[in-house]
């Protein structure tokens, strides 16, 4: 009888961990899970077609009776489809971008009209599959990496307009290249399962208690620019943590900034420049969009209606302010205009590589006297004690498409070494910033494997 009594105590005490294991793995997914992406905004969501206002989704309003490929080249634009799927000197929308993640690397795919080797057999029904729920027309799930995840909010009439567009393009025959991810992130049967907790596969339901313009800037900067797949944090299972949204990320090897309306370390006093620097790159006072968001600027942001970008202005106004711990209250003031003032850093090299390959454009007080799209007083970079997008800039240059043509820096990846590459961003973050950054080689290396290629 006492065996018998041990035996049922051990189970009983083997299913109450059981039930303990199995509710500790319920709430570390519900906490994983947590809010989607428009749940700050309270409110009351309604579906589209319940909705009196003014249709938030499509294109703008000068293009509303365009044919339909023109309006798909429009939304292809405000979803930055081209930048991803465009190699380095490769065909437009033909794939070949390396992604460098830290579990491997991918390639973006052919969306050319190519029957063999893009999207050319795709039915519709097939591409909003692709769009919302990342799967492919062999049934294979795609990665993330593609941000059908914030696309799934996006109305069926929006993508196919899409794919129209992408149709009339001419095909490109661009074989996909192997992505090489090591285990058990190449198994892309477990995607099925992350997309399952963390894509709502859901259209955009407009806010009955939020204004028509805010509408219309959270379907574009959700459903179309996604801006959170760069911007806002991710979690342990590499979804987006909106608990923490637009509070800024790194990306692709670039720190994203916080775009909330923090005064601090977002953009709460930006006031105006923030519509400025959508629309040029650039904001005077707050610097120059290089690297991804340069990207998005010239080939997304800059390309839509003033109208447009004025409702992404309003959408990010409303979004929750977060501070960023890491991030000192910006510099605005002019450096010394005398290259004798300031310290050179430990050994000098910062300072010399400045003087020999920058100071003609950007000068000694950071205030170019050549371009404001050269100016590093007040800009965010330099104020970022990581000085990680100062070293990507001088690893990769940057380039701004302005009224006069455009505005460049070169790349001098090739001709400086991971040490002066370190040393310099220390030096112009020391110069130009409130605190200083302490970059290695090490570090400078680790950013170049980063950058899509």
């Amino acid at each position: 009888m006492s065996a018998t009594r041990k035996a049922g105590g051990a189970a009983r005490r083997g299913w109450v961990a059981l039930i303990a294991i199995v509710a500790v793995a319920l709430a570390v997914l519900l906490w994983l899970h947590g809010p989607n992406a428009l749940e700050f905004a309270g409110g009351r969501p309604v579906e589209l077609a319940d909705y009196h206002g003014a249709d938030p989704t499509g294109v703008a309003a000068a293009l509303q009776g365009s044919d339909l490929v023109t309006r798909g080249d429009y939304l292809a634009r405000a979803a930055d489809c081209m930048v991803c799927h465009t190699a380095p000197g490769g065909t437009p929308y033909a794939g070949g971008l390396a992604f460098r993640l830290a579990f491997g690397t991918l390639y973006s795919t052919n969306i050319t009209p190519d029957k063999e080797t893009g999207i050319g057999s795709y039915s519709d029904a097939q591409f909003l599959a692709a769009l919302h729920r990342g799967v492919r027309a062999d049934g294979a799930r795609l990665y993330p990496a593609m941000p059908y995840t914030s696309y799934s909010y996006m109305s069926d009439a929006d993508a196919l307009a899409i794919k129209a567009y992408l149709f009339s393009l001419v095909p490109v025959r661009a074989p996909p290249k192997v992505d090489s991810l090591s285990f058990p992130f190449n198994q892309r049967w477990l995607l099925g399962i992350w997309a399952a907790l963390f894509n709502p596969d859901r259209r955009f339901q407009p806010n009955a208690a939020r204004s028509p313009e805010w509408n219309r800037g959270a379907y574009l900067s959700e459903a179309l620019a996604h801006c959170g797949e760069c911007h806002t944090p991710r979690n342990l299972a590499f979804a987006l943590n909106n608990r923490e949204k637009f509070a800024g990320a790194v990306t692709a090897g670039w720190r994203a900034y916080n775009i909330t309306p923090d005064p601090i370390t977002g953009v709460g006093d930006w006031h105006d420049a923030v519509l400025t620097y959508l629309s040029r790159g650039r904001a005077d006072g707050h610097g120059t969009a290089s690297g991804p968001m340069g990207e998005a600027v010239d080939h997304s942001l800059s390309r839509l209606a003033p109208e447009d970008v004025r409702s992404v202005v309003t959408y990010l106004a409303s979004v929750p302010a977060v501070k960023s711990p890491d991030l000192p209250a910006i510099l605005t003031t002019p450096a010394d205009a005398s290259h004798r003032v300031g310290a050179a850093g430990p050994d000098g090299s910062g300072k010399q590589v400045f003087e020999g390959a920058c100071v003609s454009c950007h000068d000694w007080s950071g205030v170019s006297a050549l371009t404001s799209f050269a100016t590093l007083t007040g800009a965010r970079a330099v104020n970022d004690p990581s000085a990680r997008n100062i070293a990507q800039i001088v690893i990769s240059g940057t380039s701004r498409e302005t009224a006069d043509g455009f505005v460049s820096m070169p790349a001098f990846g090739n001709t400086y070494s991971d040490e002066e590459i370190a040393a310099v961003a220390n030096y112009v973050s020391a110069r130009f910033g409130t605190k200083g950054s302490s970059l290695n080689a090490h570090d400078v290396a680790g950013f170049r494997r980063e950058v899509a290629q």
